[in-house]
């Protein structure tokens, strides 16, 4: 490369003082222009990045609490403005449908003013909706939509990673408790079906998926494979829908199914769990439990004839 075009670049570009201690760079002025450009952008971006957009106060070293996500994209907001600055969430939304909200003038900056409903540490970036059911949950910061988004392969099919250890299990209460914002999900005491799903595996899979011996140990056994949720059929049709769990990636088997369970079987060992896990989200929940939601935005309940007792939209 010294040599392209036949040219010593290095002697063209390069001069050496007279005691051949030091160098310097001989360079067109329009790359000079461009690097200052780029050296003045980037002391900027430095300098913007340290400094926080509500109180002007600065940091050496911003970590992760002084960045957030808002509707205008990444800022810098230092972690006592974070609580001063963004208002609560407190339920003004509820029973409204995501479609009718989503078309409103300014909806974007209205979100953005709220904190998480969820984490209530760092800023609302999207609004939260029930896929199924169409209705507003809350808005919630990008990292907790993320969480909350189920892993799909296909749209009948979700992996069940150790992420859904979180969502279940450690702060299980506090998700139940967003998901049931959903008059849908609320009035039936249950999960949209894709989280019903994952939570299927996620509970009946556990004892049911094969372990193998874990490299480096004689005694110790870690699950194999990765927990796979699928399902046919939908949840308007409670009758012929069945979920299926399977583990994948598994030495005794490519795509070992662990257990097959009906849709409305699952909902029962959900509304089960739910009253242990979580009994004040299970209390509010049920037909009856629809109070203060705008009566002209709430879609009808249709009853279920072939089940018993199951509510459906």
């Amino acid at each position: 490369m010294h040599h392209l075009g036949g040219i010593d670049w290095r002697r063209t570009f390069v001069e050496r003082t007279r005691d051949r201690t030091a160098r310097t760079w001989w360079l067109p002025r329009a790359v000079v222009r461009v690097l200052d450009a780029a050296e003045h952008t980037e002391t900027q971006w430095l300098q913007t990045a340290r400094t926080c957009r509500e109180c002007a106060a600065v940091t050496d070293r911003p970590s992760s609490q002084w960045h957030v996500h808002t509707a205008d994209g990444p800022q810098t907001i230092c972690p006592d403005c974070r609580t001063t600055v963004l208002r609560p969430y407190n339920g003004e939304l509820e029973g409204h449908l995501y479609s009718t909200i989503s078309r409103k003038h300014g909806f974007s900056r209205k979100v953005a003013g709220w904190g998480c409903a969820v984490c209530r540490t760092a800023p609302a970036a999207v609004l939260d909706h029930c896929h199924e059911h169409g209705y507003v949950r809350a808005p919630v910061c990008q990292s907790c939509n993320t969480q909350e988004r189920p892993d799909h392969l296909y749209s009948n099919d979700v992996r069940v990673g150790d992420r859904y250890a979180r969502l279940f299990h450690t702060h299980a209460d506090t998700w139940l408790r967003h998901w049931h914002r959903c008059p849908g999900c609320r009035a039936r005491t249950t999960l949209p079906l894709p989280h019903l799903a994952a939570w299927t595996a996620h509970t009946a899979g556990q004892s049911l998926r094969p372990t193998h011996r874990a490299p480096g140990s004689s005694r110790g056994r870690k699950p194999c494979g990765a927990l796979r949720a699928s399902w046919t059929g939908s949840q308007n049709t409670p009758g012929s829908c069945l979920i299926t769990v399977a583990v994948e990636f598994c030495p005794s088997g490519e795509h070992r199914v662990l257990a097959q369970v009906p849709y409305r079987e699952a909902v029962e060992r959900f509304r089960t769990w739910l009253a242990i896990t979580a009994p004040v989200v299970a209390a509010a929940a049920g037909p009856g439990r629809l109070d203060g939601i705008p009566a002209q935005q709430f879609r009808p309940v249709i009853a279920d004839t072939s089940s018993g007792g199951l509510m459906m939209f």
